[in-house]
């Protein structure tokens, strides 16, 4: 069988290339081509047609003058459709572009599979109707949107996150503190304040002096940089103005796990950094002030935007957006994440309710289950699949434990 599959940033190219994975275990035939990056590159075999750093684009400002690229890059996909004929379009988040390619792809007949959905519950909920008009299937990597859909009468499948398995990979193959600092050439042994500022320009320019300032009052720590791929060290440097600024590249989870605590941006990595079990406080400062703050409360249908609150339904992670996004604000809520206490407790709490709320369901693996079953194709199941469902039903059976009480008052 042949597949599309389009996503647009980093995230979605690592969350993409696990499912590419998936579907050549069970289709060995299955041809692809795909909109992209280097993760979705070594898994496929093949090159992208249109490289996501040529996609990722952020803020009202940035698609206007990017937009020439967008629609060419939009007329490359829709070329693709009527030339390769993909079996079957699997789209990954990147709804401006995604929803746009699914009304062609549903015009002349390709099936298109949505894994990872749009956050439509968060902000622009009107692309409910384009995707219950263009999208067969979507698959879930949260679990609360599918209450959500259920809500406007359109079934989806919450296939677990591809985070948890990223992330207990990256746990079990984690090298000791003293190995990853020679690796780095990191000779202070300071314990680490981990930044992570994003993964695009604008995020950094806007969140990396500020975080650079909040660690440096706290004099007893280092701080490093996880570095985002596609951005040069050159680049880190001009941002910070820090002659002796330390920037790790490609080994985010081992600075986060290895870490005390972390300042970190919205978005995945917040998720991430909750399953590698660091504290965290998330900080997001934009080119607005008050009123950005005011408009963004207007336009999100949410009470928080981190994942693992909206997650637990709770503030188990500080949230200082935009004008709130002060160097005595962020210190005031990492001070007591820095040593024992109740604040750092709740966190890891938090983080516990979380990761049960996520479930252990290989995301890639059950997506790619149901995107070839939908072509037909045999599956072959293997014990550890019933072997957690009986698992899971022996944890429903058995009564609670302390542990998992305590855990639990976290979401009354």
């Amino acid at each position: 069988m042949k597949y599309m599959i389009v996503a647009g940033e980093a995230s979605g190219d690592l969350h993409a290339s696990g499912l590419i994975d998936a579907i050549r275990k069970i289709d060995t035939s299955s041809e692809f081509c795909f909109f992209g990056g280097d993760y979705m590159e070594k898994a496929a075999g093949v090159h992208p047609y249109v490289h996501y750093t040529e996609m990722n684009v952020m803020g009202f400002s940035e698609v206007l003058r990017k937009l020439p690229q967008l629609l060419k890059h939009l007329k490359i996909a829709k070329r693709l459709l009527s030339e390769f004929k993909p079996d079957a379009l699997i789209l990954v988040d990147y709804p401006s572009f995604n929803l746009k390619l699914a009304k062609v792809a549903k015009k002349i007949g390709i099936p298109v599979h949505y894994f990872i959905s749009p956050k439509i519950w968060a902000w622009k909920e009107y692309r409910i109707k384009s995707i219950k008009r263009y999208v067969d299937a979507m698959y879930s990597i949260l679990p609360f949107e599918v209450p959500y859909y259920k809500k406007h009468d359109y079934k989806v499948t919450y296939v677990g996150n591809p985070s948890v398995q990223e992330m207990d990979y990256a746990l079990g193959h984690m090298p000791p503190l003293r190995h990853f600092l020679e690796r780095q050439g990191i000779t202070d042994d300071r314990r680490i304040i981990a930044l992570l500022p994003g993964s695009r320009k604008g995020e950094i320019r806007n969140n990396l002096p500020l975080m650079i300032e909040v660690a440096k009052k706290f004099s007893d720590y280092q701080y490093v940089v996880a570095a985002a791929p596609t951005i040069s060290l050159r680049y880190y440097r001009q941002i910070a103005q820090d002659p002796g600024l330390k920037v790790v590249f490609g080994c985010t989870p081992m600075l986060v796990k290895h870490s005390i605590a972390a300042l970190v941006t919205s978005g995945t990595a917040t998720l991430e950094t909750a399953l590698l079990g660091t504290p965290q406080v998330v900080c997001y400062r934009s080119n607005g002030k008050r009123i950005a703050y005011q408009i963004m409360e207007k336009l999100l249908k949410v009470k928080y935007v981190s994942l693992p609150n909206l997650i637990v339904g709770n503030e188990v992670i500080p949230e200082l957006l935009v004008h709130r996004c002060t160097v005595e604000g962020i210190s005031r809520n990492l001070s007591p994440l820095l040593v024992s206490s109740p604040q750092r407790d709740w966190q890891i709490g938090g983080y516990r309710t979380m990761r049960r709320k996520l479930g252990t369901h290989s995301a890639t693996g059950y997506a790619a289950e149901l995107i070839c079953r939908s072509l037909n194709l045999e599956i072959e199941h293997d014990q550890d699949s019933n072997e957690e469902t009986k698992k899971r039903r022996r944890r429903k059976s058995r009564p609670k434990t302390d542990e998992e009480k305590q855990s639990q008052t976290i979401n009354s």
